[in-house]
């Protein structure tokens, strides 16, 4: 009898360890106002689901979608990703995030494609709608049948960029499917869902989804944001070749969204050995829809509180244990994350730590406008493309009385594309897409040339500015007109 007193006591102990382990995983979890789901990419088993079924206005992860859509096309031989496109006056009028490209210019599909996925480019997400669908109302009808098709029970389009839109509906379950269904339908395009970052001319864009070269196997897919749905992001990594995908809808920043994605998929990959503790979800298709209205986030995302307007390139750091307020509960911390690997690997670093660390040096890509050039002819397109962001410059008195009247209009970032300035009434929260990121290279091109003109011009820069110079008052009406077109893009 005394000996079997220590495997009692041993078998108590872990009956006890197993019921506090069980507790821990079936405790509801504080209410939130976002969105979560992980899932095996192979399998389509749910690892992880909490409010995946609710409704949610997906932003720019509606471009997973438009691509899914265009290379489908390139697949079946409807086009192909040589084929040249043309920026229309519909995609040059986009809201920001953009290319900013003249109505007119040429490019190809695989060009396109590239900026879109990386840069979110919305002119270009239109460019490919035009070019795929004829206009954007036909492929917005192609991207709905496609959905329908994949199972997307909870998903309508109205648009290939995700701005605001009443009719642009998502949720976590149904960008599970997407995920899904591309890496299985398009694997040998699987290239456009991992660009680390693309050079066009002068200009270096990094990829908004910051896992992307920080998060040890991370290989896909696509960020999101406009006001109302907070800060969304479908990822995917690989380790041991096993593959996950998590998707976060309606996180408080860029970063945010990102450590909550890395959790995520870190419990994921630590799941092998305890699965047994955890109840089966069923697969991603199962998942019941909830029949609600989305949830607008505006108030919380673009409020008053923010020191300067949310974008989706949002460099803010969060806490590093769990989140800002409300969020550690959702996705369970750090803290949980290591209870699930302590003792049966290494410790990965904190998510919030990875985050904010620099990604691996990694090549940029080469676009270009177009058609596709190799060798030296590639090398003198780049030139031509880094010339063309240069030419504020080189316009001399015509550019600068034009612009005198601007000289205070800080919305005009882009002196090369008068038509896209006024994009900026995105700063109001809504229709920025993922603007901000590469708000800081698009503007120093303009900055220089508007430095001139102060320089040049600084007794009559006021009465410019007000239009008292009687000298010549037409080109400044002139210069001013188009701003008011995107007007209808807040």
């Amino acid at each position: 009898m005394h000996a079997l007193r220590p495997l009692l006591r041993k078998s108590l102990f872990n009956l006890f360890a197993a019921a506090l382990a069980c507790a821990a995983l079936l405790a509801p979890r504080a209410a939130s106002a976002e969105a979560l789901l992980l899932i095996e990419a192979d399998s389509g088993k749910v690892l992880q689901a909490d409010n995946a079924t609710i409704p949610w206005y997906p932003a720019s992860v509606t471009k997973i979608m438009t691509a899914y859509v265009t290379l489908k096309a390139v697949k079946d031989g409807r086009l192909t990703l040589d084929t040249l496109l043309t920026v229309s006056p519909t995609a040059a009028s986009q809201s920001p995030s953009k290319m900013g490209f003249r109505p007119g210019t040429q490019l190809t599909v695989d060009n396109a494609l590239k900026m879109m996925m990386v840069k979110s480019a919305n002119d270009m997400a239109v460019v490919l709608a035009e070019g795929v669908g004829g206009s954007v109302d036909g492929f917005s009808a192609m991207m709905n049948d496609t959905a329908r098709k994949l199972g997307m029970t909870q998903t309508s389009y109205v648009n290939p960029n995700g701005l605001p839109a009443d009719g642009q509906i998502t949720s976590a379950r149904d960008l599970g499917i997407l995920a899904r269904s591309f890496l299985r339908d398009l694997p040998e395009y699987e290239y456009f869902v991992h660009i680390p970052a693309i050079r066009f001319g002068k200009r270096v864009t990094g990829n908004f989804n910051k896992l992307i070269g920080r998060y040890p196997g991370a290989d896909g897919f696509k960020t999101g944001f406009i006001c109302a749905s907070g800060y969304n992001l479908v990822a995917s990594a690989t380790r041991n070749g096993r593959r996950l995908i998590a998707v976060v809808l309606g996180a408080n920043s860029g970063t945010a969204r990102a450590v909550k994605a890395a959790q995520l998929l870190e419990r994921g990959f630590s799941q092998d050995n305890l699965s047994w503790l955890r109840p089966s979800l069923g697969t991603v298709e199962n998942l019941v829809p909830v029949d609600a209205s989305p949830p607008n986030l505006r108030d919380d995302m673009c409020g008053g509180h923010r020191k300067r307007p949310a974008s989706d390139d949002d460099d803010a750091l969060i806490a590093a244990n769990g989140g800002a307020t409300g969020s550690g509960s959702a996705t369970g911390g750090e803290a949980q994350v290591t209870f699930f690997t302590a003792g049966l690997q290494p410790p990965l670093m904190k998510a919030s730590e990875l985050m904010a660390s620099a990604p691996a040096a990694a090549e940029p890509v080469l676009v270009y406008t177009g058609p596709t050039r190799t060798g030296t002819a590639l090398i003198a397109a780049v030139a031509a493309d880094a010339d063309q962001q240069a030419t504020p410059k080189a316009r001399g008195k015509k550019s600068r009385v034009a612009k005198k009247p601007d000289a205070t209009d800080k919305p005009a970032d882009k002196p090369k594309d008068t038509k896209t300035a006024a994009a900026k009434p995105g700063a109001k929260g809504d229709g920025k897409g993922d603007a901000k990121g590469d708000a800081k290279a698009d503007t120093k091109t303009a900055a220089k040339p508007a430095g001139a003109k102060h320089a040049a011009a600084k007794p009559a820069e006021k009465p410019a500015a007000s239009g008292d110079q009687a000298a010549k008052p037409a080109k400044p009406k002139a210069a001013t007109k188009p701003p008011a077109k995107p007007a209808n893009n807040s």
